[in-house]
């Protein structure tokens, strides 16, 4: 027998795909600019990503330690104090920096203290970052969605394979695709899933071999949730609705709930050796980006108040 609720449902699930594909395709040409405009900001402030390894140009002397050889030993610099010192070079291999921008329904929201929806800055971030890492030698790609390339034209490449994706709004976090071992993965998201779905993601790709660093993306409102009087919430991911009588009643206990999902999240990360950091949609972009970028390769795993988090 037909099913006429679930050919309804169908519809309008292709509905709503095809709406979300022409207000990316229509946003896109804003963001790209606005990317572009990030990125050459950001380069400013930046002296490339120096990292020990193998290569042929200086980074600087560290302590010798027990085991190494002994022909690693810098003497003149040793013969300046009574420690002894390696001279370490610079990592010049160009590698794979996997990024993912969450496209999915919940980062559509925007609210009156911001300008511009989650999703939106989600696509500045990551197509600023990957200009700037294709501009300092590295490759990007998009897991299961775009293979890593060092394309000046990588911008143009992400909107291209992103435009190229009819249910990109249904996912997320990343498909569960190949990431080579060693490479850097950066998720751009809200987070906005149980916490157990998202710290199996994290261990499925650590579990490759990769850093990884999660950079989650917050409207203001979701931050202060300021609300008073009767509110009608809908969820936008499966269109669920929910209603307060006296919405000012459940600041209190939504604000400890989003403090332990946070915690919740930010413990995975810390866990698998990944960074970990909040960015709301009223602050700069370019400040989380040169957080971001500051972090990648060894160091810190949290990235702090300097990424704009809260």
């Amino acid at each position: 027998m037909f099913d006429l609720a679930n050919a309804e449902s169908r519809e309008d699930h292709a509905s709503r795909l095809m709406r979300d594909g022409e207000m990316l395709a229509a946003a896109l040409p804003r963001l790209v600019l606005e990317a572009r405009r990030v990125a050459a900001t950001v380069v400013h402030g930046l002296h490339g990503r120096r990292r020990a390894g193998t290569g042929e140009n200086f980074w600087q002397f560290r302590r010798f330690m027990n085991g190494e050889p002994a022909a690693r030993i810098d003497w003149r610099r040793s013969g300046r104090d009574r420690n002894l010192y390696v001279r370490e070079r610079e990592w010049e291999a160009a590698h794979t920096v996997w990024i993912w921008p969450d496209c999915s329904a919940s980062m559509q929201f925007v609210s009156p203290l911001a300008w511009e929806t989650k999703r939106d800055r989600c696509l500045v971030i990551a197509f600023a970052l990957a200009e700037i890492m294709v501009r300092g030698g590295e490759r990007v790609g998009i897991p299961g969605i775009m293979r890593p390339t060092a394309s000046r034209a990588i911008i143009d490449r992400m909107a291209d394979a992103l435009l190229a994706l009819p249910d990109l709004a249904t996912a997320n976090l990343p498909p569960r695709a190949p990431v080579s071992r060693l490479s850097e993965v950066v998720i751009l998201s809200d987070c906005l899933v149980p916490a157990e779905t998202f710290g199996e993601e994290i261990r499925g790709l650590a579990a490759t071999g990769s850093r990884g660093h999660v950079l989650q993306i917050n409207d203001p409102i979701e931050e202060t949730f300021p609300y008073k009087g009767r509110v009608e919430f809908e969820e936008l991911e499966d269109k669920l609705t929910i209603t307060a009588g006296r919405a000012e009643t459940w600041r209190d206990d939504y604000i400890a709930r989003l403090a332990a999902h946070r915690a919740a999240l930010r413990r995975d990360c810390d866990t698998r050796g990944w960074s970990f950091a909040v960015h709301r949609t009223d602050q700069p972009p370019a400040t989380a980006i040169l957080a971001l970028h500051q972090r990648m390769g060894p160091g810190s795993r949290d990235l702090g108040p300097a990424a704009g988090g809260a």
